[in-house]
């Protein structure tokens, strides 16, 4: 028997204005903007919310946007949605690439903005069907880790109710249709951790008279390969990635520093910790191995934590999910080793469900090579790949997720 909720989220979407929502993704996807700069996008999300009916409240935590629609006594319950984009040059090659160069919607953001927009029209229209508090967040800077938190510091708990329950998905990739949710960690914590070699420059010809700065990284980042691989027990899931490294201004000057930038994906503190010491004994041991002259700096950047769904949260959301799509579309993947600063929004406290929803084409899906799912989500475009291009025939049911996630609660 099909329960209340999704029978309600059935009717309340039946008639999405869907090429509407697409053409607002396509506009959305042509001006991406990079975290804290998401002016246009918050514009365009605010003239939706608006006309949809609900209070807004804007610049909250910089570029970030507020809706809330009262609807009677019940819970409140928030949808978010992020907002920005990457600094990837975009090669899709679709007749609605990104019109700014450099930047991309490459993790489908522009996507999550469309879905939250859909469910605010369908859910307003829908209000005699539900009782309760609907309060939308378009939130900034995901990418860059310090949206939720700013939106957060800037009053928004004390602009609007505190929710009850909050809500929010992510594409991925997958063959488009499927729904995955983990009743737990769902998502890794992250951290950026910065180390900056010190040497002494000199001429690329006198090398003798220099204490090289490029070979010690060199070193380093070698040798920071087995921290995961010897340190970190098989059973516990950790990622240790060098993204950066910068040293020096021509082919023969020696410079006096180098800088690495690594990104740690662990799913416990503990881990997190034991991975952050032996980073600290590996440069320091390198560099004095090398004879420099000071010791290396080593900085921790920014951090998200990880992303663990209230159990009982997810089952209600992952239960309706299964009776809107069908049973077969639900399943569990187990954690996956990226990062969100979502449960920033649930303040250590409050308890929420997030879930992924596959959005790669049909046709890129079975052009792709390999014999099984696995072999596929490898092979096609993933989240943050110049090439990520979400199939728009999953407008219609992002909206619905969100929608009959809500009315899991507000029915």
């Amino acid at each position: 028997m099909t329960s209340a909720s999704a029978r309600t989220a059935l009717e309340l979407t039946s008639d999405l204005p869907v090429p509407g929502l697409e053409d607002f993704y396509r506009d959305l996807h042509r001006h991406p903007e990079l975290s804290f700069e998401e002016h246009r996008t918050a514009a365009r999300l605010v003239e939706r919310l608006k006309a949809a009916g609900f209070e807004t409240a804007e610049g909250v935590g910089g570029t970030g946007v507020v809706g809330l629609l009262r609807n009677g006594d019940g819970p409140t319950v928030l949808l978010r949605a992020d907002m920005d984009a990457l600094p990837v040059e975009e090669r899709t090659g679709l007749p609605y690439a990104s019109k700014s160069p450099g930047v991309m919607h490459a993790c489908g953001h522009d996507l999550h903005v469309t879905w939250l927009a859909g469910a605010a029209k369908a859910l307003a229209d829908g209000r005699d069907a539900w009782s309760g508090t609907l309060l939308l967040v378009g939130q900034p800077a995901e990418e860059a880790g310090g949206g939720a938190a700013a939106m957060v510091a800037d009053g928004l708990y004390d602009r609007v109710p505190r929710p009850d329950v909050l809500l929010g998905q992510h594409a991925v990739p997958g063959p488009a249709g499927l729904y995955a949710h983990v009743p737990g960690l769902i998502m890794s914590a992250t951290t950026d951790v910065e180390i900056v070699v010190h040497g002494r420059g000199g001429h690329g010809s006198r090398p003798e008279t220099t204490v090289d700065p490029v070979v010690t990284a060199a070193y380093i980042v070698t040798r920071l390969q087995t921290v995961v691989s010897r340190e970190i027990k098989p059973r516990e899931s950790a990622v240790l990635t060098v993204g950066r490294i910068e040293a020096g201004t021509a082919p023969n000057i020696i410079p006096a520093t180098a800088r690495i930038s690594l990104n740690l994906r662990t799913q416990s503190e503990a881990v997190r910790e034991r991975m952050i010491a032996a980073i600290r004994r590996i440069a320091e041991g390198e560099c004095h191995a090398a004879g420099c002259p000071r010791e290396p700096e080593v900085t921790l950047g920014g951090s998200f934590p990880a992303t663990v769904n209230d159990p009982e949260t997810d089952h209600r959301i992952a239960a309706v999910h299964r009776e809107v799509f069908g049973t077969d579309t639900v399943f569990d993947p187990g954690p996956a080793m990226a990062s969100e600063d979502f449960s920033k929004l649930a303040l250590g406290e409050l308890p929420y469900s997030y879930w992924f929803v596959t959005c790669t084409p049909a046709a890129t899906w079975d052009e792709a090579p390999g014999a099984d799912l696995m072999e596929k989500f490898d092979a096609v475009p993933s989240n943050h790949s110049p090439y990520f291009a979400p199939d728009l025939s999953t407008v219609a049911p992002g909206v619905r997720t969100l929608v009959s996630g809500a009315l899991a609660y507000l029915v």
